[in-house]
């Protein structure tokens, strides 16, 4: 299990075009992908269970904890995000409600793109 940042502060500046804005970069592939938006409710749980592929979650709103083999759940939040590698166990769980993106791919190399959580 491994945690990045993409928040804002984690982002670049993009001027062309006559742009103003930050862009965060997360990951890029070349192979089959799916993106899904994950809504969980107050104490909404997605259960401890094993990664088909790699599996890539970004934290939009809210909190939760997820953890992996280990039966250590960690904190996530908004602007952060947290990659599992395939066949890795893990489990997501809040107590307030989260909505996350999830990636899932065979090629996902979110390190290119991503500074880890310090």
């Amino acid at each position: 299990m491994e945690f990045y940042k993409f928040s804002k502060d984690n982002g670049k500046k993009v001027s062309k075009f006559n742009s103003d804005f930050i862009m965060s970069h997360i990951i890029q592939t070349n192979k089959p992908t799916n993106i899904g938006c994950m809504h969980l409710d107050e104490n909404g749980i997605v259960g401890y269970h094993q990664a088909v592929v790699p599996q890539l979650l970004l934290i939009l709103k809210g909190e939760g904890y997820v953890r992996n083999e280990q039966d250590e759940y960690f904190k996530v939040e908004s602007g952060e995000a947290v990659f599992w590698g395939k066949d890795e166990w893990h489990e997501t769980k809040t107590e307030v409600g989260l909505t996350a993106i999830v990636v899932e791919s065979e090629e996902l190399t979110p390190a290119l793109f991503m500074s880890l959580k310090k």
